[in-house]
């Protein structure tokens, strides 16, 4: 039995299929006819076997142009734009930072949706502005938005994230934005993870058990299930990236005392039966200030 020499500086023969110099050539030379100037090797290869001819695998077309330095995009189209990630946003505070989206809320007809429009705050994860329509359109996102600015007493220094929908780029919606003094942010296009916290909320809405997989019957019927959803969710849903207090117990900033209650209660436990603690108690510090694209990401829900 004949060993292969394993060592670094051992000479090995040439691998039987490698291309000569001559094939390389032909790749090159066939690459840059006039016909096939515009196309990638995926295209030309398939050209050439129909037209009886075969010179190399598209592979080895890749190879052959990446080593003339040829490998690149070829045709008319543009590569992709690399888009500056949005601006981040600090919120240690209610009404400093709110993000919005519109979803789609079928209905029992086939091809028709209610459109549900939503607001949320991102600090305390509270909805703030919620309606229901049967368009989808950048007035009626405008609308929305004024009257959920107007509830919140108008607050000053507000930035609104959104992402690049056609109802939130609207000129009517950047135009009252613009006169309230508003922030505007956006998303990079088809980057849902600059809009964590409404796409996050919106998986909470529709894996909601009491959310009707058959759809709803009417534009009553719709309106009438996300009221009382928004008051389940503001006022007894635990969140679980607040410690699990309420985002209406955040925003009114009792967390902090919740929370210290939870622990004094896990302490006292702990005291009366150590045993059944290998480490310290679950951690019952309240949540700090809460960011929009940060710097590094990090998980939402």
């Amino acid at each position: 039995m004949v060993l292969e020499d394993r060592r670094a500086s051992a000479i090995r023969p040439e691998p039987a299929n490698k291309l000569t110099q001559a094939d390389n050539e032909k790749i090159l030379q066939t690459v840059n006819e006039p016909r096939f100037q515009s196309l990638p090797p995926t295209q030309i290869v398939p050209i050439l076997l129909d037209e009886g001819e075969y010179i190399a695998s598209e592979s080895s077309f890749y190879r052959v142009m990446d080593a003339d330095d040829q490998n690149n995009r070829r045709g008319r189209a543009k590569p992709p734009a690399k888009r500056a990630k949005p601006k981040e946003f600090v919120a240690d505070g209610p009404n400093q930072v709110w993000t919005w989206d519109i979803t789609y809320c079928p209905s029992q007809t086939k091809g028709w949706f209610y459109y549900l429009y939503l607001i949320m705050d991102i600090y305390g994860r509270d909805i703030v502005g919620y309606e229901v329509h049967e368009s989808e359109c950048g007035k009626l996102g405008k609308e929305v938005f004024d009257r959920a600015f107007v509830a919140a007493g108008m607050p000053e220094g507000l930035v609104l994230h959104s992402d690049n929908g056609a109802p939130m780029k609207s000129f009517t919606m950047r135009a009252k934005l613009d006169d309230l003094g508003v922030t505007p942010s956006f998303s990079r296009p088809r980057v849902s993870n600059d809009n964590p916290y409404s796409e996050a909320l919106f998986r909470t809405v529709k894996y909601c058990p009491a959310w009707p997989s058959e759809g709803f019957k009417n534009l009553s019927e719709v309106r009438e299930w996300v009221e009382k959803f928004v008051t389940w969710y503001n006022q007894d849903h635990r969140h679980s990236k607040i410690k699990f207090v309420t985002p209406y117990q955040r925003r009114m900033k009792q967390d902090a005392e919740i929370l210290a209650n939870r622990k004094a209660v896990l302490e006292n436990a702990k005291a009366r039966n150590p045993r059944r603690w290998s480490g310290s108690t679950r951690n019952c510090d309240p949540v700090g200030p809460v960011k929009l694209n940060p710097d590094k990401l990090i998980a939402v829900s």
